[in-house]
């Protein structure tokens, strides 16, 4: 498109824009009158920037459209896969095979009333007891901790 026609077209909106924002603002008052301005003013701003020029040729280039198409793909994978991550789907590693569901994060818990008046001995005792459920990577951190010093 021409830029006397894209001037002539942004002058255009604006104008009538800014007529409505006059009768926005008589009819309901100051607030709808700024926002009704302020609105009338993004065609001249676009114009003047460039910008009208770059959405006619973007409206009307199929190439430019493949191009949005597959931008639009891309930032769709993007999100589906920070989803899968989020989810702990099984994920698939670079060689093609699916990895072992991950472990919970946290540890149950032990009952309040559990841990109540029990002195650290007897706290101890109930970790380490044969047949207790203990994760098996907490284990693994308390031995460490305890190897490097630290109860």
């Amino acid at each position: 498109m021409s830029d006397v026609l894209l001037f002539t077209i942004s002058l255009a909106a604006t104008v009538l824009g800014l007529l409505g924002s006059w009768g926005a603002y008589r009819r309901r008052g100051a607030a709808s009158g700024m926002r009704g301005a302020a609105w009338s003013m993004v065609p001249m701003g676009a114009y003047l920037t460039g910008l009208t020029k770059f959405l006619a040729d973007l409206a009307f280039s199929p190439v430019k459209w493949v191009g949005v198409a597959l931008f639009g793909l891309g930032a769709l994978l993007y999100v589906a896969s920070g989803v899968m991550l989020r989810k702990g789907s099984p994920a698939e590693d670079e060689a093609g095979r699916k990895s072992a569901p991950k472990a919970p994060k946290s540890a149950p818990k032990a009952p309040k009333s559990a841990s109540r008046g029990a002195t650290k001995g007897e706290l101890e005792s109930r970790r380490t007891a044969p047949g207790s459920a203990v994760d098996p990577d907490l284990a693994e951190i308390e031995q460490i901790l305890k190897n490097r010093g630290i109860s």
